[in-house]
């Protein structure tokens, strides 16, 4: 079975290298700018994994979240953040908000893929 990954982040070079790395390992991979459009690709294609920023143009990571987690479509879908925001504080909200794990940046792609691998297998 194909996964769906909706990756959001307003920095092209994360989402370039991303993208590239979920293609190789099978993902069918979405991508948006701010949560804003994160959430209009939301109403059309239901990701396993939401891989988001917190801190983006308009709509914020923090929104985001609390919006896909009001929908009851929406209930199996994983969200992970990944953040430069890597105080305690930072990552303790994230939690507490509902998502399901929380990566900083800088990051290695490698690890942020067998992170998502291990929420969806």
């Amino acid at each position: 079975m194909e996964h769906k990954i909706l990756i959001v982040d307003d920095e092209p070079n994360i989402v370039m290298s991303l993208e590239y790395a979920f293609k190789k390992k099978g993902f069918k991979v979405f991508i948006a700018r701010d949560g804003g459009e994160a959430l209009e690709i939301i109403k059309n294609h239901i990701p396993d994994v939401v891989l988001l920023d917190v801190m983006m143009p308009n709509v914020d990571g923090y929104e985001t979240l609390k919006q896909i987690k009001n929908k009851k479509n929406l209930e199996a879908t994983k969200v992970v953040f990944l953040t430069a925001k890597n105080k305690a504080s930072d990552i303790e909200k994230g939690l507490e908000m509902g998502a399901d794990k929380y990566l900083t940046k800088p990051f290695s792609v490698k690890k942020v893929v067998s992170e998502i691998l291990e929420l969806v297998t």
